[in-house]
């Protein structure tokens, strides 16, 4: 028999939302095209989240609830046939349970439809090193990851290794081997699976975020051994990107982790959505490609130079933000305000905007 959770799933499903909200004292919300949408019926008892959160658990056969009562929140994946995955977080707040689901496609995304440039996908042709992708939370990092590791899975022959919390993309086997290993359900920690995954003969090893700096210090010493290491880290620009990883690590090894990130360091991904004028949500993208110049500014600690650096090496197949910020700003997808707020260099767009014909302030 259903459970009511499914078909108010399918129901927000159906109308193409990214997101769903199960909070106490709204209706069930929903994200459509950046915004915040609430559905028919009556605002949620503390009562009634807690019964809907626990059909959620009742859908994820390896997923205890009691995990949630006792850590107060829980992230974790679970699957409706014919419908769609799901990535769920569940908390607490305010005595109440609560809970934000992304919807999954059961399909791999399509990197055309998605506006993810060429170059970025190019970067499944680098053979061993640390590429990085940066960006807030919600920014569309794993889904442009699904889709490199998709484009790796189906041109090389390899052992792709992807460790995940939760697993939002499944991967078949193709070109390649692919093996998904889920944080706290199929292993311990990064930083454990990483160690583990040294001795499973990999040839690219996709592992979230880099949170602290046992995972970070395993990560920039497996890509030294000749692997691929593709993992995310939470910043936007290559500038702050480098700064927050070889910030994880205490101030005595700084220039040690300077030194050995700018000899591993393949490419920088930062990438941020915006919403537009219209309603969509498009997204923005710097790639850092890391030539001598780059390696340069990062050993010796000359890190703030890096996005101005980036956005004058276009003739290398760079891309930069602000530029593609600025077009949408000049063609009248997003305000000068919106274009300042985003830009990685603000001084620098405002001077763009102003010495431009158009009125912009």
């Amino acid at each position: 028999m259903d459970m009511e959770i499914q078909t108010i799933l399918k129901e927000i499903v159906d109308k193409g939302a990214s997101d769903i909200f199960i909070l106490a004292g709204r209706p069930i919300s929903f994200k459509l095209g950046g915004r915040i949408e609430t559905s028919d019926g009556d605002p949620l008892s503390p009562a009634k989240t807690n019964e809907l959160i626990s059909e959620i658990y009742e859908m994820a056969p390896d997923r205890k609830i009691e995990r949630l009562c006792a850590k107060g929140d829980d992230d974790f994946a679970f699957a409706i046939p014919n419908i769609s995955r799901f990535r769920v977080n569940v908390y607490k707040q305010r005595g109440s349970l609560a809970a934000v689901i992304r919807v999954v496609a059961f399909s791999l995304p399509d990197p055309e439809k998605l506006n993810i440039p060429a170059a970025v996908l190019d970067l499944s042709e680098r053979a061993q090193g640390l590429i990085l992708f940066a960006g807030p939370a919600e920014s569309g990092k794993t889904t442009t990851l699904a889709c490199l590791i998709d484009r790796i899975n189906s041109t090389r022959n390899g052992h792709i290794i992807t460790l995940e919390n939760p697993i939002e993309y499944l991967h078949r086997h193709k070109q390649s081997l692919v093996s998904q290993r889920e944080i706290s359900l199929d292993t311990e920690s990064y930083a454990a699976a990483l160690q583990a995954a040294l001795r499973q003969s990999p040839n690219v090893i996709l592992t979230g975020e880099m949170r602290d700096a046992e995972t970070a210090s395993v990560a920039l010493t497996a890509a030294e051994t000749g692997h691929l290491v593709i993992s995310t880290i939470s910043a936007v620009g290559a500038a702050n990107a480098v700064d927050r990883l070889i910030g994880l690590f205490p101030d005595a090894r700084h220039e040690r982790v300077g030194a050995q990130l700018s000899a591993v360091l393949q490419a920088i991904v930062s990438q941020q959505l915006i919403s537009t004028a219209g309603g969509a949500v498009v997204p923005v993208f710097q790639l850092m490609l890391c030539n001598k110049e780059m390696r340069a500014l990062i050993r010796e600690g000359a890190t703030e130079r890096l996005n101005r650096a980036v956005d004058s090496n276009a003739d290398e197949g760079m891309i930069s933000m602000d530029a593609a910020i600025l077009r949408l700003c000049k063609d009248g997808s997003i305000s000068a305000e919106d274009a300042l707020t985003r830009a990685l260099d603000p001084d620098s767009m405002a001077r763009q905007l102003n010495s431009s014909n158009k009125m912009y302030f």
